[in-house]
């Protein structure tokens, strides 16, 4: 390929780098071309589509949407589910897919970050509705910063290093590591601490602008690994 493209005029050939994996299997075995046991990739989209939009159901996730809405909701779902599975591995080591576990929207899985980030997409739209201000000041009025939130802010400074990182190394798992740890950080935020119910105006706005910055780092990461993010869920 690097040849090809060198024939071509190519100014990007000498860039190229063979980036080796693992085997992937699923469920039902070992895909094995010579014998015919292989999966069509059309069909196994058309497979986490079917299921995130039978998951999304079950959970009563679905008010308020029309119908446009939902079959693009289940697009976002099935194919970030597929795709984060596959690429929270490191790309050396076989892995197991298994379609019903990604759609999960809890654990080590696409639908849980994405959950996150829209559940702070509401958060944000119900602040706006209170006219919360949550700009740049916000960040500097706040002495008593709670465990859950400090230990959030320390992973999001680590942002630009874990990219770095994942460049480096031609590994974007690290990259899916740090988004997952990130979600999972800000849930536990969330459980700990009611944001709508603190009654100091200073300690609200910081807490709606720390989520703001959290649901950006989140929607870049995801970025990052081909992953759209819904507003709603």
């Amino acid at each position: 390929m690097k040849l090809i493209l060198k024939k071509l005029g190519k100014s990007y050939a000498d860039g190229v780098y063979h980036l080796s994996y693992g085997m992937v299997d699923l469920p039902s075995g070992k895909m094995k071309s010579r014998e015919g046991t292989v999966v069509d990739a059309d069909d196994l989209v058309k497979e986490m589509l079917e299921t995130a939009e039978t998951r999304t159901k079950e959970l009563g996730k679905i008010e308020g949407f029309n119908e446009e809405d939902l079959q693009a909701l289940y697009k976002k779902l099935g194919l970030g589910a597929l795709k984060y599975f596959l690429l929270k591995v490191d790309p050396k080591k076989r892995m197991l897919f298994n379609p019903e576990e990604s759609i999960e929207f809890q654990g080590h899985t696409g639908p849980f970050i994405q959950y996150t980030y829209a559940r702070i997409s509401a958060i944000l739209r119900k602040a706006k509705q209170l006219g919360i201000d949550f700009g740049p000041k916000a960040f500097s009025e706040l002495d008593n910063i709670q465990p859950s939130e400090r230990e959030a802010i320390i992973l999001m400074t680590k942002f630009p290093e874990k990219i770095e990182e994942a460049a480096r190394n031609y590994a974007p798992s690290e990259v899916a590591q740090y988004i997952f740890d990130l979600a999972k950080a800000y849930n536990h935020f969330f459980g700990a601490v009611s944001i709508f119910s603190e009654e100091k105006k200073d300690a609200l706005a910081f807490r709606i602008a720390f989520s703001f910055a959290v649901a950006k780092i989140i929607n870049r990461g995801m970025q990052l690994l081909g992953i759209e993010v819904p507003e709603k869920m």
